[in-house]
């Protein structure tokens, strides 16, 4: 095994069987679980950031809304790039060179005294998680074939523990340093996930031949169902992002104090981070369109309930309603690898996160333009029929997949 070659992907983690290949592909798993959960951290420790660069450089809402922007938008275009660069560097090299961009651009964002020096910063890193998503899914998928669907729910799963640890950790750095300090801090942390990325990550065979084949569809089906699943990844995010605006507002108007509406929002997330791993590994037993009919009908009744119950019974269904509206994603992405040829399976990837990423940045505003004309409650039920609208083309999706 070649740990140290920065050339092409060889196929030292095939499908042949021995222990090798289960450790290799046990360890691309979990050092990709790592560079999610990294750079879902570094998108999220942004927030925990906000407020102390607002008060450090005088920034209105609107200048913050820009340093948000920044990043995630050159995290979303630049997703396909990096599925080409990594055609040319392989899936290693570019993983992290990615990483270690994504740590650099934090540390030169310690370093900025101005606006732009921060956007130029955040673009920076941004440029570097673009590199992420679409590769280390991809990695896991073409090391694992047909039997991808339960490790991507353990990669997705990852995120989320990242973008609870980071934010955390940032939150707490700033109280017992310079925010500037700080930032180096949780830089270093990248630097060392990039130097472990590209000492131990195993080659990735990109060779047809030498790994599972992944779909047995012709281009032309596998073209038509991965536009159904790209759809329902993207009204689906678009569901848990509109939904999500309007929670606090929502249970401001049942009289949730302002303690509590921070424990709330914790019995979402949790039941979301719940609901990624569980529901992964629930597609392989129920099958995809099983698992995304009970979800997204799920998400629709739990979403009415909130809106019609009173507060405790409503903050009872949280948690449930948290895995509904996350659970869905885990199998989606653990379906993407099956609708695709093998040969191609980063650029779908990238294809379908930056569609997410996308649909997450943009929902909410329109959402918002609708709860300004009709009110909290009615934009609140309009993400519940975007749910349903789901269900009839999960059920489209149907003829695409081997098993359902």
């Amino acid at each position: 095994m070649r740990l140290f070659s920065f050339s092409s992907p060889a196929t030292d983690v095939a499908d042949g069987p021995g222990q090798s290949g289960s450790v290799s592909r046990t360890r691309v798993l979990w050092l990709s679980c790592m560079a999610h959960a990294l750079h879902d951290g570094y998108t999220d420790m942004i927030y925990a950031l906000l407020p102390v660069w607002q008060a450090d450089f005088g920034l209105s809402y609107g200048a913050l809304a820009i340093l948000r922007g920044v990043y995630a938008g050159t995290m979303a275009t630049l997703q396909l790039p990096a599925g080409r660069l990594a055609r040319i560097l392989g899936t290693r090299a570019t993983l992290a060179f990615g990483t270690l961009l994504a740590a650099l651009g934090y540390e030169i964002a310690g370093m900025s005294g101005s606006l732009l020096g921060l956007c130029v910063a955040l673009a920076i890193s941004g440029s570097g998680s673009s590199t992420q998503h679409p590769l280390a899914s991809g990695a896991v998928s073409r090391v694992y074939g047909r039997n991808a669907r339960g490790p991507l729910s353990i990669y997705n799963f990852s995120g989320d523990l990242g973008k609870s640890a980071l934010p955390a950790a940032i939150s707490l750095l700033i109280t017992v340093m310079p925010w500037r300090h700080a930032l180096w801090a949780v830089s270093t942390i990248g630097v060392l996930v990039a130097a472990v990325i590209a000492l131990f990550l195993p080659s990735v065979p990109r060779c047809e031949s030498s790994i599972e084949e992944t779909s047995s569809q012709d281009s032309s089906g596998s073209r038509s169902g991965f536009s159904l699943l790209f759809t329902i990844g993207v009204l689906d995010t678009a569901v848990r992002m509109g939904l999500l605006t309007f929670l606090p507002f929502l249970l401001k108007t049942k009289g949730i104090s302002q303690p509590m509406m921070g424990t709330a929002l914790a019995l979402v997330f949790i039941g979301g981070a719940a609901g990624k791993f569980i529901c992964g590994w629930l597609g392989v037993r129920m099958g995809v369109i099983g698992t995304v009919l009970a979800t997204e009908g799920g998400t629709a009744a739990l979403i009415l309930a909130v809106i019609f119950l009173p507060l405790v019974p409503a903050m009872i269904v949280l948690p449930l309603l948290g895995a509904m509206l996350n659970g869905t994603s885990s199998v989606l992405y653990g379906t993407v690898a099956e609708l695709t040829p093998v040969e191609r399976t980063e650029r779908a990837f990238a294809l379908f996160y930056t569609g997410t990423i996308a649909s997450g940045a943009l929902s909410p505003v329109a959402y918002g333009f609708l709860g300004d004309r009709i009110g909290v409650h009615g934009a609140t039920i309009a993400t519940a029929a975007t749910a349903l609208a789901i269900l009839p083309l999960a059920l489209a999706l149907r003829p695409h997949l081997r098993a359902t």
